[in-house]
């Protein structure tokens, strides 16, 4: 498998999961402080305030932070390119990537493109907003 087909499956996956591990933070903060979308976007309710120990570049949690952050936020410029170049290359490569391998591309592919449309939903737009803060 050529090394920047292997780079695209690993940025999609990586995107992906920043996408979920977002959605998941913002939905448990909402369920745990039993507050509203509305009341996510106070202030109150901080994404940074997630991070154990504090904000400071001795707290391996911080880095977490900053990776799943920077994941997120690039991760939506990302995304319509690698969608087209996986789609060019499991199309053009056909008979020179193996069947799991074109899948795979495809699959991130949609699922990436998916989670951009959903970023551009209310709901995601809230979450957005929140995790921007």
């Amino acid at each position: 498998m050529p090394r920047l087909v292997r780079t695209v499956l690993v940025a999609q996956l990586a995107v992906a999961v920043a996408f979920v591990v977002v959605a998941a933070l913002y939905v448990g903060r909402m369920a745990t402080a039993g507050v509203g979308p509305a009341e996510m976007l106070t202030g109150a309710y901080d994404p940074k305030d997630l991070v154990p120990y504090g904000l400071h570049a001795a707290n391996p949690f911080f880095w977490l932070y900053a990776a799943v952050s920077l994941l997120y936020v690039v991760g939506a410029v990302l995304t319509l390119p690698m969608a087209v170049y996986a789609a060019a290359v499991a199309a053009r490569d056909a008979d020179l990537l193996s069947r799991r391998v074109r899948t795979l591309l495809l699959v991130g592919a949609g699922v990436t493109t998916l989670l951009l449309i959903i970023r551009f939903t209310p709901v995601a737009a809230d979450m957005h907003r929140w995790w921007l803060d």
